[in-house]
């Protein structure tokens, strides 16, 4: 089995299986010989970033283990909308039609996200600035989104609530409106020293966020000449990140402001899946 399939990963394909299967695939059960044996291949029809092949053979797998896929190309790698096989996979027939959708629902949403990471990361080429995801992913498909987006170049940010504290103006409002008040409440109570991102719309915001000495600071819906200047003023003391609207015509400008970081939610909320199919061979006489 890949080192990519974790064990979060194998109870993430095990919950849409018995989302899809339930008490059995009754039109497979019932049309499909229990010995037949069919072999195929995975097509891809638009351009992008291959990701998820692992996974995708693993639903295979969990349904029956003699399912076998030769990977063409690798995940990460560009494919050029030209019908071109990516894998072919042989088998038992009804594991395949089975666990179509599923493999499929996976590939397609991971090649969508690493081909538009991708594109974020092109556009970034030749400036400092790094692309980061957001929490902004399909519920309970986090892991896959995350490591789709790192597939395509790009850079997670925090995973959850849970690896980084990230201050917004919601908890500073909540805490009586002072950043450092905010950032002294989770010194007090963070007992594992986790980083501290402090998110700023202003730049009294801003000097405040600086004199915590806080490990990033994020600069929300700041114009490009806002954050030009608040770049100037951090001088490298922190790194800066620029959220807010994030889109891929504006990105390499944000960049060229000096910031650190960009992050983009757009990249896992809205994504477009490639266009990817399962073609099966005919099963001839044996059918």
């Amino acid at each position: 089995m890949s080192q990519a399939v974790t064990p979060e990963i194998m109870e993430i394909v095990a919950r849409a299986l018995r989302e899809d299967i339930g008490d059995g695939d009754i039109t497979t059960e019932s049309t499909v010989a229990p010995d037949l044996w069919l072999t195929g291949r995975f097509v891809s029809k638009a351009e992008g970033v291959i990701a998820g092949l692992d996974i995708a053979e693993f639903v295979f797998n969990m349904l029956d283990e003699r399912c076998m896929m030769t990977k063409i190309v690798n995940d990460g790698n560009q494919v050029y909308g030209r019908r071109e096989t990516i894998a072919s996979i042989e088998g038992p027939a009804r594991a395949l039609l089975t666990g179509e959708r599923t493999a499929l629902n996976i590939l397609q949403r991971m090649s969508g996200i690493a081909t538009a990471a991708h594109q974020f990361v092109t556009a970034l080429n030749g400036t400092h600035a790094k692309i980061l995801d957001t929490r902004k992913t399909a519920p309970g498909l986090r892991t896959l989104d995350k490591l789709a987006f790192k597939i395509g170049g790009g850079t997670n940010h925090r995973i959850g609530l849970y690896d980084m504290v990230m201050i917004k103006n919601n908890h500073v409002a909540a805490c009586g409106g002072s950043i450092a008040k905010a950032v002294e409440l989770v010194r007090i109570h963070d007992i594992k020293h986790r980083p501290i991102e402090v998110e700023v719309r202003n730049f009294g915001e801003l000097n405040d966020a600086l004199a915590q000495q806080v490990d990033r600071i994020m600069l929300d819906n700041m114009t490009l000449e806002d954050m030009t200047s608040a770049v100037a003023l951090v001088a490298g003391r922190v790194p800066l990140e620029a959220s807010g609207n994030v889109t891929l015509e504006k990105v390499r400008a944000i960049a060229t402001t000096g910031v650190d970081f960009i992050s983009t939610g757009s990249v896992t909320h809205s994504v477009q899946a490639l266009d990817i199919s399962l073609w099966l061979d005919e099963p001839g006489a044996n059918c």
